[in-house]
């Protein structure tokens, strides 16, 4: 069974910076296309950021030269690297594949941007 532990979330002031970062375990990680994702109160859970296999990234537009995604096969480890964090950033993150059918959703981890 393939389980996904999301952490390093918290509390920020806006234009301040987090690093998530979630383990997964139970699968071959190495050959799967990651994602995070958020979901804000009252929102759709919305992509933000993935990595393919070999490194390959992309982003949604609205983090774009903000957040950084990248991936440790060794480690079975996918990070989000959030810079210049914003309110509108708060919400609840998750990993999970991204181009294939998710896996079964962790927890997440809690960030939240406020003065």
């Amino acid at each position: 069974q393939v389980r996904l532990v999301e952490s390093g979330g918290g509390l920020v002031q806006p234009g301040g910076s987090l690093r998530l970062s979630c383990v997964a375990s139970g699968t071959i990680f190495s050959i799967n296309g990651m994602g995070w994702y958020r979901q804000a109160p009252g929102k759709q859970r919305e992509l933000v950021a993935r990595i393919t296999s070999g490194g390959s990234t992309n982003y949604a537009d609205s983090v774009k030269g903000r957040f950084t995604i990248s991936r440790d096969n060794a480690k079975s480890t996918v990070y989000l690297q959030m810079n210049s964090l914003k309110p509108e950033d708060t919400a609840v993150y998750f990993c999970n594949r991204a181009w294939a059918s998710a896996y079964d959703w962790g927890q997440g981890t809690q960030v939240t941007v406020s003065s």
